[in-house]
């Protein structure tokens, strides 16, 4: 396989036209970094000017274009986004680069998932100059920067396999949405929508809390470690934060204590079925603790609240936390937007809601369940079509995919 520079495949690479932008959307839209925010061009994040003639027809966009951030953060430089099925006048504004392919030499599909690959972000970042609040990099560079270039025939197998893989991922991620986007209408209507709500008691949810010491507690700990207290391997496991930013139970970090320091800090050990909390950094998050847990204590970032079962499903009581209408609304009113202060006991002991029958309960308990069951499922299968996708890209553009063999995803 040969390879070239991208200044000798990309005749055309330049900066938009410069043009101060207002809070009109009057005239020509005019792309801005937040355009390709999302790795495509979305026209409804772009700028205006009132432009309705034609001064500006040299930087309108045309098919098969490509743009690319060349000044914004570091996790974002280098995005492209491909110019597909736009059937209007453009304008390619100032911070985004245009690069225009030279068509004998590279499909511009192949070109633009070569761009996306991480063998190209990490020559990005071999150019990147970093600033106070920004990063950036300069054409002359860029164009330095060599793309493999198999046959066009080659280039154009690739970029559809690629293609193929990147919308089975598209698909599945649609699935899981639409897994949260059934889970959150049921609640809505179990609970909020419910013309039954009017006859339902209204308490506080110490009230939902079994009636014993320490039923609502947070931990001893930071989720840092703390004067060597925590190891990655030990006999007790230490949550925090990471295992509920999701608003479900998910293994990350490995924090543990020893049995010795255990038996000192017994009060605060979580139970199956508790519902967690966290009351810093990402307010108001939850999780369930599985029902197989092993010997673990929460941190001091988390709430951990052991329930009164014949009252209370851990799963709406998690669900209703974040999600209800209600509750949200006393969560917005007492913490008011204090980080750093968070959430604490005194506050969640307080915060009402109405509470449903068990029995209902119970059944939106089964309903999430199962949806978790599949949004499981689906999330493996995520995992692996990425695996997958980043395999291929690896090997298509290190010159190690054979094509005759390649078979379609």
């Amino acid at each position: 396989m040969k390879f070239e520079k991208l200044g000798n495949v990309f005749p055309v690479i330049r900066n938009g036209a410069n043009i101060k932008q207002d809070k009109v959307a009057d005239g020509y839209p005019i792309t801005r970094i937040e355009t390709i925010a999302d790795g495509t061009v979305d026209l409804s994040r772009v700028g205006y000017a009132s432009i309705h003639d034609e001064s500006f027809s040299d930087f309108y966009l045309q098919e098969n274009d490509i743009l690319m951030s060349h000044i914004n953060s570091v996790s974002h430089l280098g995005k492209v986004a491909l110019v597909n099925s736009i059937n209007e006048k453009v304008i390619h504004g100032m911070n985004l680069l245009c690069l225009k392919a030279d068509e004998s030499k590279v499909h511009p599909m192949y070109s633009f998932y070569f761009l996306k690959s991480p063998i190209f972000r990490s020559k990005i970042k071999r150019i990147t100059k970093k600033s106070v609040n920004q990063a950036s990099f300069n054409i002359s560079n860029l164009k330095e920067i060599e793309i493999p270039l198999p046959p066009l025939p080659d280039q154009l197998h690739i970029a559809n396999l690629l293609s193929k893989a990147e919308n089975l991922i598209a698909q599945r991620k649609e699935s899981i949405r639409l897994l949260d986007e059934f889970l959150k209408s049921t609640f809505l209507e179990m609970f909020c929508d419910n013309p039954e709500t009017e006859e339902w008691d209204e308490v506080k949810f110490e009230e939902l809390a079994e009636k014993k010491k320490a039923s609502m507690r947070s931990g001893p700990f930071g989720s840092s470690l703390l004067h060597g207290e925590f190891t990655e391997t030990g006999d007790v496991k230490v949550l925090g934060i990471d295992n509920v930013v999701t608003n479900r139970f998910t293994w990350k970090k490995n924090r543990c204590i020893t049995s010795e320091k255990f038996k000192e800090l017994k009060r605060y050990q979580v139970f199956p079925n508790d519902v967690l909390i966290s009351i810093m950094a990402t307010l108001g998050r939850t999780a369930v603790v599985p029902k197989d847990i092993p010997l673990c204590i929460n941190s001091k970032h988390l709430a951990a609240i052991t329930l009164n079962k014949e009252i209370a499903n851990p799963y709406f009581v998690a669900y209703a936390f974040h999600s209800h209408p209600l509750i949200v609304r006393q969560m917005s009113n007492n913490v008011k937007g204090a980080i750093m202060d968070g959430l604490n006991l005194t506050i969640i002991r307080k915060i009402k809601l109405k509470q449903p029958p068990i029995e209902l309960q119970n059944k939106f308990g089964e309903v999430f369940e199962k949806t978790e069951v599949l949004k499981t499922h689906y999330q493996q299968s995520l995992q692996e079509l990425e695996n997958l996708y980043g395999s291929l890209s690896q090997k298509a553009f290190r010159g190690e995919l054979e094509i005759k063999k390649a078979t379609a995803v």
